[in-house]
């Protein structure tokens, strides 16, 4: 009888213990979900960073098994959720369609002014008067070079990437295949009122009187859902090919990135984000400008700044990205071969603390020839809070997250930065 009660008792406390092993993971992964919902959540070391995000998805206790599914992670939102509490009426969604137009619609006819007369007088091969500079990667020089270029320019064209060039070729080539489309087929793939992927306009055109002449076709992730809309049955080649696209873009920002944070004297705590978090603010953006029929009286895509940190531009060998510098006026961006078009956003502007411009951009159109071209938008992550990084001064602006900052700018789309600012400089 003592024998049976002692072999019930050692059961007990193994069950007991059993179960004890089983909770503890489960706190545990609780505790660290809790951790990593925090925004901006600091961490001392990038290793420490790295060990808390591998711990979200590590499954503890022997022989305990989880679908990650179930998981309630609180993962950072993404930017197509940022431009989902921000619905456009499908008015500024649907384009014109430009293959029957053969005069200029008063609804796509602006109104010139001298300046813009003097940029468009067919002048685009004229490679007089300034011109943004042009920075070879390789030159050891580099990072001087593209601090100077994002101070005087927030805009510079870099050449020896290490972008490949078929992969330039093939995106240029894909972007050009989507646009040839028959019309009822690219509406197929319409981006809706809420969303923030597919073909449509600029999402900036609510806030401009004018229509641009542009189509446009935005990915943010896979492209393969709306792809499989417009091609059901040969979507893959159009998907790889911008999967591999958004991959080398990615690597090259987030080198230019590093080197620009270490040209400021950003901490290593302070950039971690950039090569340890999945889910960061990025998107490719096709555009398409046809021919005008009255290229001086209609407008490609209005001024604005992007909102990116950087934004890495392929453009084929046809002119009319134009950047604004004071002093000089609007300012040609001449295509040059195998070269990217590089310039800066707000975001950077923001952590910079206006150290660096953020350029104000625009595209005309042409009476000749298409215009194609290819953007990558990268930045943090959605729930990283922007504030400015490297202080000689009092902060110019107030700390709050990308998203917030998504939400401001969806509403005032030239007066965002004016709305955070709490200083002028």
């Amino acid at each position: 009888m003592c024998q049976l009660r002692e072999k019930e008792k050692t059961n007990r406390q193994l069950r007991e213990k059993e179960n004890t092993n089983f909770l503890i993971p489960v706190v545990k992964r609780k505790k660290r979900e809790r951790e990593l919902a925090q925004p901006h959540a600091t961490f001392s070391t990038r290793k420490e960073l790295k060990m808390k995000q591998e711990s979200a998805f590590t499954i503890y206790g022997a022989n305990q098994h989880f679908h990650l599914a179930s998981c309630n992670f609180e993962m950072a939102t993404t930017l197509s959720e940022a431009y989902r509490d921000n619905p456009l009426h499908l008015h500024h969604i649907i384009p014109l369609d430009f293959s029957s137009i053969r005069t200029l619609p008063d609804s796509h006819a602006w109104p010139q002014s001298e300046d813009d007369d003097d940029n468009n007088k067919d002048n685009y091969d004229n490679d007089d008067g300034p011109c943004i500079p042009i920075i070879d990667l390789m030159d050891p020089n580099a990072i001087e070079l593209i601090g100077l270029a994002c101070e005087q320019w927030g805009a510079f064209q870099l050449k020896n990437h290490g972008i490949p060039l078929n992969v330039m070729e093939e995106v240029e080539e894909e972007a050009k295949r989507l646009f040839n489309l028959p019309v009822n087929r690219k509406l197929k793939a319409l981006r809706s009122g809420g969303g923030a992927t597919g073909y449509g306009r600029a999402r900036i055109s609510p806030f401009f009187p004018k229509h641009m002449w542009h189509e446009g076709f935005t990915i943010m992730g896979s492209s393969c859902d709306d792809a499989k809309k417009m091609w059901p049955n040969d979507y893959a080649r159009f998907c790889n090919t911008m999967d591999n696209y958004q991959n080398q873009m990615k690597m090259l920002a987030e080198k230019l990135t590093n080197m620009i944070f270490n040209l400021l004297g950003v901490s290593e705590e302070q950039k971690a984000w950039i090569n340890t978090f999945p889910q960061l603010c990025e998107a490719v953006q096709l555009n398409f400008y046809p021919c005008c029929p009255e290229p001086n009286r209609a407008m490609g895509l209005a001024p604005h700044t992007d909102t990116s940190l950087l934004t890495i531009l392929h453009q084929n060998q046809t002119n009319g990205l134009q950047i604004f510098k004071e002093g000089a006026g609007w300012v040609p961006v001449h295509p040059h071969p195998h070269t990217l078009v590089v310039h800066t956003g707000d975001i950077l502007h923001i952590l910079s603390n206006s150290r660096f411009r953020c350029a104000l951009h625009r595209v005309m159109v042409n009476g000749l020839r298409q215009r194609y071209s290819m953007a990558y938008f990268y930045g943090p992550p959605m729930d990283y809070v922007l504030s400015p990084l490297v202080l000689h001064s009092l902060p110019l602006f107030r700390s709050l997250s990308v998203k917030e900052y998504i939400g401001i700018k969806a509403k005032n789309l030239g007066g965002a930065l004016n709305l955070i600012r709490m200083l002028q400089n």
